[in-house]
């Protein structure tokens, strides 16, 4: 029995949908409204010096059979514990951030009620409900679809404005300065393409996907699997910056701080271009995108401290996956409730936090996947050790820059 290419592909799809969400419909139109095509040189340098920490993850999910919470278990207890406390403190604002966007597309899609609070708290039942129905393999397969529909009509808005502008193209690449811009710089590279820490989900993602199939994923698929989905979320991140430079650069315009507002302004950006009646087609399209970063994550980050619970703790069951995504769901209403008067504000401590704590999960990813955990033959080449260190230094450095210029 041979696989099929669809039937390869599965968490590097999850990947590209749970990353192809707020960095995307959010961080990178604002990147490209705010410095037209200036922060090009970020996306590509930063889609490149984290490709190897991303990529350790499937590879020593294929190569072991292990998450890598085991293999960060096997460095030292204290490293999980390291893990499970960031992966707390982030995880609700992680949530509330891409659940609020959601909400307001929902709001504006499908209107009911402009309460963005009660919105995420129907959008997150659903997401739990989906869970409860069809757990992995609903995410597998709900995931393919998601992705093409997005890319079709990404692909079209982007290459209408390109033949409707009036405006010159300048193609000079700028470095932020100045503290806004400098802070909008690190929380536009947190979250492009995803949180490094998405790399624990991608290994979780993996060997439920090995459960649910016959025939187990090869070291050799598994990266091809991931490639794919990586190769898509560069892609359609500088697609979403060259639509917000061409529609909103020097138009005057700034995108709202407010949930709603921010969703409608962001349809508008392909309806602008495409015409009023393919409003309805596009607002589904965006909608369904963040609903997938939405469904992701609340399933992502109830698996991560399910797995990482019972690692620390193995005598205690009872935190377990529904008893997360009760949590999860909870704090994250929560939050939501009493902070959610700017939206903007939210997103960008998530997206900080997440680029803060970059290094950390880059160089645990590197020091477990180059050690004696990982077989030899399924250890990186040269080349990408050479860049894994290279990237460390990247996010170091930025991490650095950012915190003397605060």
């Amino acid at each position: 029995m041979k696989k099929t290419f669809l039937q390869t592909l599965g968490p590097g799809l999850l990947f590209a949908g749970a990353a192809i969400g707020v960095s995307h419909l959010v961080q990178s139109t604002k990147a490209g409204a705010e410095f037209g095509f200036g922060l090009l040189w970020a996306i590509l340098l930063v889609h490149l010096f984290k490709y190897p920490f991303f990529q350790f993850g499937p590879r020593y999910a294929a190569a072991t059979g292990e998450t890598l919470l085991e293999g960060y278990q096997k460095l030292g207890k204290g490293v999980l514990i390291a893990y499970y406390l960031l992966n707390f403190a982030t995880m609700f604002t992680i949530q509330a951030a891409v659940t609020i966007v959601t909400a307001g597309l929902a709001s504006q899609l499908f209107g009911i009620t402009g309460d963005l609070v009660i919105w995420s708290a129907i959008l997150l039942l659903i997401s739990a409900t989906l869970l409860v129905i069809g757990r992995y393999k609903l995410l597998d397969n709900l995931m393919k679809y998601i992705i093409l529909t997005l890319t079709i009509s990404t692909i079209v808005a982007v290459t209408v404005a390109f033949f409707s502008t009036k405006n010159a193209f300048d193609i000079t690449q700028v470095l932020p300065s100045g503290t806004g811009e400098i802070t909008f710089l690190i929380a536009f590279l947190g979250w492009m393409p995803a949180p490094l820490d998405i790399a624990v989900w991608h290994s979780i993602w993996s060997i439920e996907k090995n459960k649910n199939t016959v025939l187990k994923t090869t070291p050799k698929e598994a990266i091809f699997d991931f490639n794919i989905g990586y190769l898509g979320t560069l892609f359609l991140g500088v697609c979403f910056v060259l639509l917000g430079a061409l529609v909103m650069h020097h138009s005057g315009e700034t995108f709202s701080e407010k949930g709603s507002e921010f969703a409608s302004q962001l349809i508008n950006l392909y309806t602008k271009n495409l015409g009023e009646f393919s409003y309805l087609f596009i607002a589904i399209a965006a909608f369904t995108t963040m609903f997938s970063t939405t469904l992701t994550t609340f399933d992502a980050s109830p698996r991560a401290m399910e797995k990482t619970t019972q690692l620390l703790f193995p005598k205690r069951t009872k935190l377990n996956y529904w008893f997360w995504i009760a949590c999860l769901f909870l704090g994250t209403c929560l939050i939501l409730k009493y902070g959610m008067d700017n939206m903007g504000f939210l997103v960008k401590i998530a997206t900080v936090l997440s680029f803060l704590t970059a290094p950390f999960y880059a160089i645990l990813n590197y020091t477990l996947i180059t050690g004696k955990h990982t077989p030899k033959e399924h250890q990186p080449n040269i080349y990408l050790k050479i860049l894994s260190l290279v990237g460390i230094l990247f996010l170091v450095g930025f991490s650095l820059w950012f915190l003397s210029s605060i």
